[in-house]
């Protein structure tokens, strides 16, 4: 998708390294307002192209007072200014701004962290629909405070310790926050930000998944020569499917579609892919059985990140048999390779500003981003790869995928072999996950909470505990149970099950599975620890 041929103003975040960035591209996209996030250290280049008429600078971890601290590209004031382009810091961002544009920022002498209340000093700009005294609850999270504003500032909002919390100069269009409005915590926060958008920057909003699709056909069709022929990798997820169904909406009999069982699938996952595949959506698929060729490779490996690499490099190498295969049958070798990479994949794969690297903080490698070689003969679609899981599922629904099969949990690239802890090999440790995961996923149907959770999972640990079982001493395996509520991945917290719900599940583990005899719950949200395990 081109951002330029989107029918809606474009409100660009440049990422200084908050945890929140994500947030605001979210909060502005529920506005129908297009947004895109990027490094907030990007050359001047990277953010004139893109055409913004709003750019917003994040939060992030730093002070502006370090030599290494991050900052938008030299030019980018006057550009700017030049071009009428209005610009929004949050934390660190209004910071930035006020010591870039010739003002004071210092320690605070009072740190503000967590939920803060603020008044409107003045019914203005930014805040013109509050009166002056006007009291809202904030989410703070500074040390460092505005002690000097540039010329032609003025402040006005407070919080009630007397630190700045907005600023703004209206006839440069320039504006600050000192707190977080795109968190939930900032109960008022929408709607600051969608005063902001609409009645003081006069943002066009017309982000439609419609569009969306229309707009992903022409950039497909405009890729491929009119006798291409593309492979798409069909994993069984809604992110993979959405983007096949899509492709093939664009060049219909063009699209040969491949599912790869690796050995690393759920319980009975290929038979009921297949199925779904073939009588629900109609797509032209051809399943490879590669579970000897994905396992003996993973054989003793037991560093998640070579798991991935070694499972990336294996997909990739069965897809250039395939794309062989094509050729002798079709007289022409297929160039391209779909994937349903998307947003959140995107980001998690960009450095962190300031860090010092070039490359992703590797958080996830072979999720369609990082885990693929540098000498892989297949050129990339990724039809998706600007939209995040909800708006995913929107477009499927449009492109009239059977509902069941939206709502079905993300299933990572790598499979089991993030849910085996250490060798996926040893012993039998897929086949017990494999049931574990079907009675805890079949439990959660049975009590018809499965669509208000985002992700339901079990693990296997490589750790045995001593058991009583039929009046003998056990030591077996123990596994944990994951499930998390979420809107796009991103974030994440624990789902609350009741405790009747973790008895009877837990009861019919240990009376299921042969070889475990304790059964975990996870309680940790996203962050500190990522949904997936490894």
């Amino acid at each position: 998708m081109d951002p330029k041929a989107v029918k809606s103003d474009l409100v660009l975040i440049l990422d200084f390294g908050s945890q929140y960035t994500h947030l605001i591209t979210r909060r502005i996209r529920a506005l129908s307002v297009f947004s895109l996030c990027i490094s907030g250290t990007s050359p001047l280049s990277s953010i004139t192209s893109l055409n913004p008429k709003v750019v917003i600078l994040s939060g992030g971890p730093h002070s502006v007072h370090s030599d290494d601290s991050p900052s938008f590209p030299d030019g980018f004031v006057d550009w700017a200014l030049s071009n009428g382009v209005f610009v929004l810091g949050i934390c660190y961002g209004l910071q930035l701004i006020v010591q870039r544009l010739g003002g004071e920022v210092r320690v605070g002498q009072k740190q503000e962290y967590g939920r803060m209340e603020i008044e409107v000093v003045k019914s203005c700009g930014i805040f013109a629909g509050k009166k002056v005294g006007d009291k809202q609850v904030v989410w703070m999270s500074h040390g460092d405070e505005a002690a000097r504003l540039p010329d032609g500032f003025e402040v006005v909002a407070t919080s009630l310790q007397g630190a700045v919390a907005a600023v703004e100069d209206r006839k440069r269009k320039f504006y600050g926050l000192q707190y977080h409005p795109e968190v939930t915590h900032s109960p008022e926060g929408m709607e600051t930000l969608r005063y902001f958008l609409f009645e003081v920057c006069g943002v066009n909003a017309g982000w439609k998944m419609e569009d969306v699709m229309d707009e992903e056909i022409k950039v497909i069709n405009n890729t491929l020569a009119p006798d291409d022929h593309v492979i798409c990798a069909l994993s069984g997820g809604v992110d993979s499917t959405v983007a096949a169904t899509l492709v093939h909406k664009a060049i219909g009999d063009r699209l040969h579609c491949v599912f790869v069982d690796n050995g690393l699938l759920r319980y009975k996952e290929r038979e009921r892919v297949m199925e779904t595949f073939e009588s629900d959506l109609h797509l032209p698929v051809t399943c490879v059985d590669a579970s000897d060729q994905f396992l003996s490779k993973l054989k003793g490996v037991v560093d998640p990140e070579m798991k991935r690499k070694i499972i990336g490099k294996e997909f990739i190498c069965i897809f250039d048999a395939f794309a062989q295969e094509l050729e002798q049958k079709l007289g022409k070798k297929p160039a391209f390779l779909v994937q349903g990479t998307l947003y959140p994949d995107v980001i998690e794969s960009c450095p962190p500003p300031g860090s010092g690297r070039t490359h992703s903080h590797t958080i996830k490698s072979h999720h369609n981003v990082g885990g693929l070689p540098k000498d892989m003969k297949l050129k990339l679609i990724e039809p998706l790869k600007l939209l995040f899981k909800d708006e995913v599922r929107q477009l499927g629904k449009i492109l009239k995928v059977p509902e069941p099969f939206l709502k079905r949990h993300p299933f990572p690239g790598p499979g089991l072999a993030v849910r085996v802890l250490g060798d996926v090999t040893e012993g039998n440790a897929l086949d017990i996950v494999r049931q574990v995961d079907e009675i805890f996923i079949q439990s959660i149907k049975d009590a018809g909470i499965y669509d208000s959770i985002w992700q339901a999972f079990a693990v296997f640990l490589p750790v045995k505990s001593v058991g009583v079982q039929g009046d003998q001493r056990t030591h077996s395996y123990v596994v944990t149970l994951r499930a998390v509520t979420s809107q796009d991945g991103m974030t994440a917290d624990w789902y609350c099950f009741e405790s009747s719900f973790l008895k009877d599940v837990s009861q019919k583990i240990c009376n299921n599975v042969r070889g475990v005899n304790r059964v975990t719950l996870d309680i940790t949200s996203k962050p500190p620890s990522t949904i997936e395990w490894e």
